[in-house]
């Protein structure tokens, strides 16, 4: 059996086809033919031997005829099954200004060749080849085909390219095509044209908006399980699994004027400013200026729109005081007039070169600027407009007029404004049928009388109510509608496999709103248009609500002169603006949505599946916000940012609130304008250019023993040593052993070390801790802790003083470089008068730390000259001398809970120091150990970190209250007697032990019953765990309401979202060797 390709199912078996004959034409008149001629045509056919074209009809599925290539002899071509298309069947024999009929392309969509020319989009070569059916829908997997032209684009995402450079979601409306392209449909199974998740739509009562968080979310337990299959019903496309290999650039620019959108009203403003002086930069986001000039045929001083703005380009370019870019998008506005843009350099090239980026990030700091983004078409929601074949009609026309291309043989105009009547023209021109005008005004405009007196059925006051078809439009149930837009006459049936829309124009308000610019709602347009009152930048033509081509052109000029006037420049006071035809829009009344009174969905935001139903049941469920609105429905949460469907969503809210537009508002316009792949943003900072990866003397050792690693302020910190046989957690455990009965290492390196020096030193850490330290004497070291103005735990750790007016300092790893810039802080602004100075070191020390009972056996061997002894070399001491022949200081310090010394080495000597206590360690049964071990063995002793310093806890709630001096004062120290920081019912640090045989879930929350379903009180949660093989439990440390007084309470540790529990009983937070006995012996 064969495949056959059909154009709008994909490749289905040849039983489902039949075949009708050689595609051969019927003379355009018969009657004028021949007896001869018209006998050839009724009876005789070529027979070739290779290529032969033919017509099919695809019985059993859409019913739809279209012309195929067969290679007789072998029944084989380039394409996988066989077949191939072998003409643009819908492209037209002439046209098309943006593409160039000499330069052929092929290009494969869902593993079929199909053909194209220089200058399409996937979606104009698509649709020449008559590929109506190119996705399904989100939600429902409905079938969906091309609707828009350009970054509105609802439903048209692919996966374009293979391997690496495999990107999902491509709007095949931007994405220009090249030769050898591969692009695929996503979001179904099997395949595009049968797709099972359409099942959904069967059962679509019973998945209405908000479903999700009333059936599924019910049960958290369960929820885990149910995502990963929604996810994939209603995912996108599916990123690489290889690394991205392309690279990407950041650039920085200034200017006096950036322009937004290179249409007729940028164009004119970028000429004005250029001309007189300013420094430009002009963008436009698609591969050529001319905006709505490239979409219809317009004329400008006598000549095609296209050509004018092409000649404008090229006048902008010899400016030296002008750059223009193209595929290049202004995607946001921040403070201080900083723009960002995203610059598509390599997007559209079958080869790039891989000496370039694939994109440019631009930051541009401009002293002015304007948008002339234009604006975008709106549809009118109906029973099934979301059939392949329901086009925007700017699309429509734009499609024919760039490209070449027909969206369709036989089409219904349906739209509520005058520009239905050019498109009818340029489409009749073109030799598309117009079955009608649809036009939903009852009064007939003088475009209107003028087309009916032209031939074209025209039918006023009425409007589409539905469509008919399924894999694509096969007629439009039309029928006349009353103000409110519901159906009062009879329905009629007009074949047809188009149906255009035009609803009318919102103004590309996006980067005016993120300039935090105001907007107002015009009652003549329907639609929101920039407030220039108070407005920090200026918006022109359509995207200021001016939809006359003359108007926009005169409206740039004067723009662009006033804003280099306004820079000090010279510019002219009226510039000669171009003259330029009209083309009317006339009255644009606001129709949203058509009530035809059936069940049939209409569609507000296609790529979501939101519906005008959907809207209806978030306003009688109380969602009534337009922000709840968006959340509840999805409304304009999708990749095209609701840029076709926002507006008409948010209106038909306020007909259920019944309130005018602007008493509901808009949602926020975020920046992007459009999405962009994040690596576009990071540029060439990825890897360790990106995250730098700081690096120990010992991490080669490290690496070459097996380490595991983990990130820990930015240092690459080993979790554990992987052992063949053995589990990570079986090797934790004997590495928290091997401190505890023998001794082991750590690299201890990372911890934060900051050198403190200057007359004032005692007196600042007097300030800054909350333990006295002006009476510590050198030689000796002391634990402290800092707390925020607030009160709170800010960081801890034990500090050396070296001599009189010098200190060392350590802090945490990752908070290091937060507690240098803090001190600073005080030291610069708030205590100027103190006589210190405070150097970062952590990266000039070397440090290792030995710890367990044969410690100071080691410690002895590896400096003779130290005296270890309990009596020299006490806890919280300090010794300097040689260790493994290497000039070092000793602290003698523990977070194990055992004996245990930190040797701290110059950096350059580091591994010298690791190598030489290994070779010394084998007698002693050495162990080297990493990060959880590490983290095991303090969550033995009680000793809090982050997780439970969390940035909300104070010393009373970690148990430290007794550190806090009463003799002087400290950071932080008056908030702790705020009432709210002393108030009952505080949480604080307690211990936490399983049942035998029982694992504490990670973060588990704590409560009275054993439930993992019940809505309980939780009385506190688990912060750091691990299991013990000291004592042969689960353990963990936990923030506890009144914990201090639950010791011996018996309650559950519970993960609803894990689905996991435990029994365990609170107890104190030291759970070994409370009284300090071995780490002091």
């Amino acid at each position: 059996m064969l495949l056959i390709p059909c154009p709008w199912c994909g490749p289905r078996d040849e039983t489902e086809f039949v075949y009708g004959e050689a595609a051969v034409e019927r003379p355009v008149d018969p009657l004028a033919t021949t007896d001869q001629e018209w006998t050839d045509y009724l009876y005789f056919r070529d027979n070739p031997k290779g290529a032969h074209t033919e017509r099919w009809f695809h019985r059993a599925g859409c019913h739809q005829w279209f012309v195929l290539e067969r290679d007789t002899v072998t029944h084989a071509s380039a394409g996988a099954g066989g077949w191939r298309m072998s003409r643009q069947v819908w492209r037209t024999d002439a046209g098309g200004h943006g593409i160039d009929r000499g330069r052929a392309i092929s290009f494969n969509f869902n593993e079929y060749r199909l053909a194209g020319y220089a200058g399409d989009t996937v979606a104009s070569a698509l649709l020449a080849n008559g590929v109506r059916l190119v996705g399904r829908s989100f939600k429902y997997h409905r079938p969906r085909g091309i609707f828009g032209i350009g970054a509105e684009e609802p439903n048209a995402l692919l996966q374009i390219g293979q391997g690496a450079r495999r990107e999902p979601n491509t709007k095949a409306t931007v994405q220009e095509l090249y030769d050898g392209l591969v692009a695929a449909s996503q979001n179904h199974w099997p395949s595009l044209s049968y797709d099972l998740g359409a099942l959904v739509g069967v059962a679509s009562p019973l998945f209405p908006a908000g479903f999700y968080y009333k059936t599924f979310i019910a049960s958290p337990k369960r929820w885990l399980w149910y995502e990963k299959h929604i996810r994939r019903m209603a995912g996108l496309g599916e990123p690489p699994d290889e690394a991205d290999p392309d690279h990407y650039a950041h650039r920085n620019a200034h200017c006096d004027l950036l322009i937004a959108g290179g249409g007729p009203a940028g164009l004119a403003a970028a000429l004005a400013a250029g001309e007189a002086g300013a420094r430009v930069m002009l963008a436009d986001e698609n591969p050529a200026f001319g905006g709505q000039l490239l979409l219809a045929l317009q004329q400008i001083d006598g000549s095609d729109g296209h050509g004018w703005a092409e000649a404008a380009r090229k006048r902008l370019a010899a400016m030296p005081n002008v750059r223009v870019l193209t595929r290049t998008t202004v995607a946001g506005v921040y403070e201080h007039d900083l723009f960002t843009m995203v610059e598509r350099i390599g997007d559209h090239l079958a080869a790039p070169d891989p000496n370039a980026p694939r994109q440019r990030f631009w930051t541009v700091r401009a002293k002015d600027a304007v948008f002339a983004t234009g604006a975008i078409e709106r549809a009118i929601a109906f029973a099934n407009n979301d059939r392949p074949g329901v086009m925007l009609m700017s699309a429509v026309r734009g499609y024919l007029a760039r490209y070449g291309v027909l969206a369709g043989r036989t089409a219904v105009l349906f739209a509520n404004n005058d520009s239905a009547y050019a498109a009818a023209r340029e489409l009749t021109a073109a030799g598309l049928r117009v079955e009608a005008v649809v036009d939903s005004r009852k009064d007939e405009s003088p475009a209107a009388a003028q087309a009916r007196a032209e031939g074209l059925h025209v039918l006023l006051g009425h409007a589409v109510v539905g469509a008919r078809g399924m894999r694509g439009v096969r007629a439009a149930e039309v029928a006349a509608i009353d103000a409110k837009g519901a159906v009062s006459g009879a329905v009629r049936v007009l074949a047809c496999d188009l149906i255009a829309v035009s609803g009318g124009w919102n103004p590309a308000v996006h980067l005016h709103a993120q300039s935090r610019g105001s907007l107002l709602f015009r009652e003549d347009l329907a639609a929101f248009v920039p407030n220039t009152e108070g407005a920090p930048y200026r918006s022109v033509g359509a995207a200021a609500g001016v939809y006359d081509l003359g108007e926009c052109l005169r409206q740039g000029m004067a723009v662009g002169a006033d804003a280099a006037r306004a820079l000090g420049f010279e510019a002219a006071a009226e510039p000669k603006t171009p003259d330029a035809t009209v083309d009317p829009v006339g009255d644009v009344p606001a129709l949203w949505a058509v009530k035809s009174g059936t069940r049939a969905k209409a569609f507000v935001d296609l790529q979501n599946d939101v519906t005008v139903a959907d809207v209806a049941l978030a306003h009688r469920e109380n969602y009534a916000s337009v922000e709840h609105l968006k959340r509840y429905t999805t409304l304009g949460m999708g990749t095209d940012q609701g840029k076709t469907s926002n507006i008409a969503g948010l209106a038909l809210l306020a007909e259920r609130r019944g309130e005018p537009m602007p008493a509901v508002s808009t949602t926020t316009f975020r920046p992007p304008y459009t999405p962009f792949t994040f690596n576009a943003m990071v540029g060439g900072h990825t890897g360790e250019i990106g995250h730098s990866v700081r690096r120990t003397a010992a991490h080669d050792w490290h690496a070459a023993n097996g380490a595991v690693w983990t990130d820990a302020g930015g240092w690459a910190r080993p979790m554990y040593y992987a052992t063949e046989g053995l589990s990570p957690q079986q090797r934790i455990d004997q590495e928290v052993l091997a401190v505890r009965n023998a001794v082991g290492l750590v690299d201890v390196s990372t911890l934060g070390k900051l050198d403190i020096q200057g007359p004032d030193a005692a007196e600042f850490l007097d300030r800054v801790y909350i333990n006295n330290w002006s009476n510590l004497k050198a030689g000796r070291g002391r634990y402290g802790v800092m707390l925020r103005e607030d009160g709170r735990v800010f960081d801890d750790g034990v500090t050396m003083r070296l001599g009189e007016d010098h200190f060392h300092m350590t802090t945490t790893t990752n908070h290091s470089g937060t507690v240098f810039q803090f001190l600073e802080y005080l030291l610069q602004v708030v205590w100027p008068d103190l006589r210190v100075l405070v150097t970062p070191v952590t990266e000039q020390w070397f440090a290792a730390a030995i710890s367990g009972p044969n410690a100071r056996a080691l410690l002895a061997d590896l400096a003779p000259d130290i005296d270890v002894s309990n009596e020299a070399l006490p806890m919280m001491g300090m010794a300097e001398g040689l260790v493994a022949s290497i000039a070092a200081r000793v602290f003698r310090l523990s977070f194990s809970g055992e004996i245990a010394y930190e040797v701290n080495v110059d950096a350059d000597y580091g591994m010298a120091l690791w190598n030489g206590i290994l070779a010394a360690g084998a007698a002693h049964d050495l162990k080297v150990y990493g990060t959880e071990a590490m983290g095991t063995l303090r969550i033995e002793k009680g000793h809090f970190t982050h997780a439970e310093a969390d940035g909300r806890t104070t010393p009373d709630d970690l148990g430290l209250s007794r550190m806090v001096s009463a003799k002087k004062d400290c950071i932080g120290k008056r908030s702790l007697s705020l009432p709210a920081l002393t108030a009952p019912g505080r949480k604080q640090l307690v211990g936490v032990v399983a049942a035998a045989g029982e694992t504490i879930p990670v973060g588990a929350q704590l409560a009275a019953n054993d439930d993992l379903d019940a809505v309980q009180e939780s009385l506190g949660h688990t912060t750091s765990q691990a299991y013990s093989a000291t004592l042969g439990r689960h353990i963990a440390l936990a923030l506890v309401t009144d914990g201090r007084r639950l010791h011996g309470r018996k309650l559950y540790a519970l993960s609803p979202v894990m689905g996991a529990r435990a029994a365990v009983e609170i107890v104190p937070p030291c759970f070994y060797d409370p009284d300090g006995g071995r780490q002091r012996g």
